[in-house]
């Protein structure tokens, strides 16, 4: 929807509200429902302040200290959001709500750097300094249930019944059982500007993944944003409920965010990945660029899993990733050669579905970049079952190793910046230190009695 659009829907009362939002540090949108034609009037030229603790809390929207950027000490004041047309759309999921999605600046129009939309265009602008354009696409995982969210909340999260009763990976009479929900996230999705290629059944009872087409990064991260939140606001309306947990049972698969992404010349629009004449098909870019990725592999981890619950994931023989390797079209492998010719591309088989898009992004666009200016050589291809092999350095195992690879990182001060990186490591410092506030209903049942 363009301003033209949106201003004769406002007119003629088939639009009455506009969400202004932003991505928060869990990529979550969070901002504002403004009536339409306060929006026309007064936000989109001016645009709409919001207090900065929104870039410096969990997941719980508790604010956390150890922040430079925002405090207690410093009172918590406003940041602007300045509305980026370019993302509005309808959500046909919402009657009569467009939807926009904002950069953030402080009030003398600086642009945030610790905002995650703001850390991904930086790599985006890094790129194009180089002469490349990535793209690039998000495969989003998640299961269903046939509890509402009052319901699960209501049982403590537990005894839940997931959608199905069977293992659905490519079963079309399963999932046939869940077209009801499917169908009206393909097709309201494709209405509000979002290019769905596809829908399956995936590898554990209840769980599905839907695709959406490539394109640049913010777009894709964008797009991602919108898909994520609408998929649990249908759900919801569905009387149902949908989960992006890393790992919600250890009796079923985690659900996973695939990063696939490419390189392309920016002035041809050619495709610089592809070379079939080395053995990984890679080009000397490309090679490079994942040599990057594999390198950042244990540093830049907690961007691609930033929860406790996120480790839980990385168990062998789970479709989840241990290793820090590549294969040709190997799955066992945290990163995966796939596609021919201009389509070839690096699939990064390592975030897990609970991601901050923009910060995965970020982290997986800036390591490759990283790869192709220290000119790294891609070590060689692993070829079996890398869950079993003994060479193969891993991923971090908890939150905690993982918070220490990326607080001692020279590579993500290089990428992010000192101000980025202190924050992203107070962000992970502070969900460590959350989590090991509580006793968990494992180590009560485990030791109250026994111990």
């Amino acid at each position: 929807m363009n301003l033209d659009q949106l201003t004769h829907a406002v007119g003629t009362g088939e639009i009455h509200t506009v969400i202004t939002a932003f991505p928060d540090l869990q990529g979550r949108p969070v901002g504002k429902r403004n009536t339409a034609q306060f929006f026309l009037d007064h936000v989109l030229k001016g645009g709409m302040e919001a207090c900065d603790y929104l870039l410096g809390i969990d997941i719980e929207m508790s604010p956390l200290p150890g922040y430079a950027f925002a405090n207690w000490e410093r009172g918590y004041g406003d940041m602007v959001a300045t509305v980026d047309m370019s993302t509005l759309r309808v959500l046909p999921w919402q009657p009569g709500t467009a939807f926009v999605i904002c950069d953030l600046t402080d009030t003398n129009g600086e642009p945030i750097a610790v905002s995650p939309r703001q850390v991904l265009r930086r790599q985006v602008e890094r790129a194009a300094d180089m002469g490349f354009v990535v793209n690039c696409a998000t495969e989003l995982e998640f299961y269903l249930f046939h509890e509402s969210f009052e319901q699960a909340a209501a049982q403590g999260w537990q005894h839940l019944t997931p959608h199905a009763s069977t293992i659905e990976d490519y079963q079309l009479l399963q999932t046939s059982r869940d077209e009801h929900v499917l169908a009206r996230i393909r097709n309201e999705m494709l209405a509000a500007g979002l290019p769905v290629e596809s829908s399956k059944g995936e590898a554990g009872r209840g769980q599905h993944e839907v695709i959406l087409r490539y394109a640049e990064p913010l777009e894709t991260a964008d797009r991602h944003l919108v898909f994520k939140n609408g998929i649990k606001e249908i759900a919801d309306q569905e009387g149902l409920a949908a989960t992006f947990m890393a790992k919600w049972t250890m009796a079923d698969s985690g659900s996973s965010c695939h990063i696939h992404a490419s390189l392309w010349d920016a002035k041809t629009k050619a495709p610089l990945m592809d070379d079939p004449s080395t053995p990984s098909g890679l080009s000397t870019l490309g090679q490079q660029f994942l040599a990057g990725q594999m390198a950042g592999g244990k540093e830049l981890a907690w961007c691609h899993a930033p929860y406790v619950n996120s480790y839980r994931r990385y168990v062998p023989d789970s479709w989840a990733p241990t290793a820090i390797a590549w294969g040709l079209d190997n799955r066992t492998c945290g990163y995966r050669i796939v596609g021919h010719g201009a389509g070839r591309r690096i699939e990064m088989r390592v975030p897990g579905a609970d991601v901050n898009p923009y910060i995965s992004l970020a982290a997986a666009i800036g390591a490759g970049l990283y790869g192709i200016e220290h000119q790294l050589e891609l070590p060689e291809p692993f070829d079996g079952n890398a869950y079993i092999a003994k060479n193969l350095d891993r991923l971090p195992t908890d939150l905690a190793e993982s918070l220490r690879y990326f607080e001692n990182s020279t590579m993500a001060d290089a990428i992010f910046g000192s101000d980025v990186h202190y924050h992203f490591t107070n962000t992970a410092r502070q969900e460590w230190a959350k989590a090991n506030s509580h006793v968990t209903d494992w180590e009560l049942m485990r030791n109250f009695e026994r111990i």
